[in-house]
This record gives structure tokens, C-alpha cells and sequence, in this order.
């Protein structure tokens, strides 16, 4: 049984039925167009794009693995390799930073480090050795729509191992409406712990700093503020 606080019930299973309508949309889109959606086993293209995570999110996958991992190698290998992963997205987000800075937050800037994000390649801590996810019941939202159209911000992507031809009409995920769930939920976890974080929900992390985080009193700000020394 998954480890949360039993105030948060409520907005994980919210969660758990916003997963369960993204796979059945994944499903039908896969029932409509066989020849389209390719993925399977062993492919883990999508284990390698660069996103965030939702607190949401972040704090289910972090129950699920604390959950399946509590103690032993594995769980000490995955949080090695977490480490690592985020370390190296730590340094390109700075990069991506300095160069908004220096381009005085030029929209061309902007555009560029989007391109660049979207096409780093950053494999995923949760892959096992024959690229297998080791969370893969509980992945996150992206993982499990990647196979098929969706559209953010206007603009629609496809996954490069798929056969979905440019210029085709297909069905489209609208990711923004999904986000716009997911904060919600994110709101209600801030609302539920009576955080003193007011912006606690705006917080979105990398699966690799979910995994490493400890989702404690300290860090949901829960009850009064330390007193400085």
C-alpha cells in the first residue's frame, strides 16, 4: 500500500483516475491507427526526452518507489544514477539560463533553448539494463501518451519511432488541459498539508529530483517556520 499521508488519499486516487483516462485515450488512439503507434517493448525512446514533473506527480512516483525500494542495492543503484542524471541537468538548465539572460529574454532565445530541451537526449534513472522501466505501472502522464499526437502550447509532436506521416489529420492529445488537471491536484496537496508555501504547487522537478526528494513536513512546509539561531 502505497505511503502517503492519509490526508492526501484523496488526490492521489484523483491522480490514479487521471492516469487510468490517459491510458484509455492512449488505448483507443492505438485501436484506430495499429499501424501508427509502435510502441513495445524494449523501446525507450521516450525514457530519454527531457520534462518535468508536477508536485503531484513527483510525490506519487516518489511513494511508489519508496514503496518498491526501501532498502537494498537496487534502490541505492537508481538513486546513484538519479544523482547523476540530475547533476547533468542541473548544469544545462543553467546553460539554457545564461543564455536567456544574455539575450535579455529575447523570444528567439526562447525558442532556441526549447528546441535545444527537446532535443536532449537524458536516459531516464528508472531504466534497468535491458531498458525496462522498473516504475513502469506508475510512470508519469508523458510517458504514457508519448506514442501518439499531442499538442502544447499550440504546437503538435509526434514520437520519431512512430509512423504517424506529417500533415495528417489524427486524433491529438491537448496536453495543456492535462497540465491544467495536474496543477489543480498540485493545489489541492498545498491546500490539504495547510503548507505555508504558498507557491509549493509552481514547483515542477525532473524524475530524478523526485526520486531524491524527501517529501517531508520541512520540505511541504508544514507547521511554523524554524526559528533562525
Amino acid at each position: 500500500m502505497i505511503n502517503i499521508m492519509p490526508e492526501l488519499t484523496p488526490v492521489f486516487t484523483a491522480y490514479e483516475a487521471l492516469v487510468a483516462e490517459a491510458d484509455a485515450v492512449f488505448a483507443r488512439v492505438g485501436e484506430m491507427h495499429p499501424d501508427c503507434v509502435t510502441c513495445k517493448p524494449g523501446c525507450s525512446d521516450c525514457c530519454h526526452a527531457m520534462f518535468d514533473l508536477s508536485l503531484v506527480e513527483a510525490m506519487y512516483l516518489n511513494a511508489r518507489f519508496i514503496e518498491k525500494y526501501d532498502f537494498g542495492p537496487e534502490r541505492s543503484r537508481i538513486l546513484e544514477n538519479a544523482g547523476s542524471v540530475d547533476r547533468k541537468l542541473t548544469r544545462m538548465k543553467r546553460d539554457y539560463f545564461r543564455e536567456l539572460r544574455d539575450a535579455k529574454g529575447s523570444e528567439d532565445a526562447m525558442e532556441h533553448i526549447m528546441e535545444e530541451a527537446a532535443k536532449a537526449r537524458i536516459r531516464c534513472p528508472l531504466l534497468d539494463s535491458n531498458d525496462q522501466c522498473v516504475l513502469y505501472d506508475y510512470r508519469p502522464i508523458t510517458c504514457r501518451l508519448y506514442g501518439i499526437p499531442t499538442a502544447i502550447g499550440g504546437k503538435g509532436h509526434v514520437c520519431g519511432q512512430s509512423n504517424f506521416a506529417a500533415g495528417a489529420s489524427y486524433p491529438t492529445v491537448h496536453l495543456d488541459k492535462i497540465q491544467e488537471r495536474l496543477d489543480r491536484l498540485s493545489v489541492e496537496i498545498r491546500d490539504r498539508v495547510q503548507s505555508r508555501f504558498k507557491e509549493l504547487h509552481e514547483v515542477f522537478v525532473p524524475v530524478s529530483m523526485a526520486l531524491l526528494t524527501n517529501y517531508d513536513d520541512a520540505y511541504l512546509g508544514i507547521g511554523p517556520a524554524p526559528k533562525e539561531s
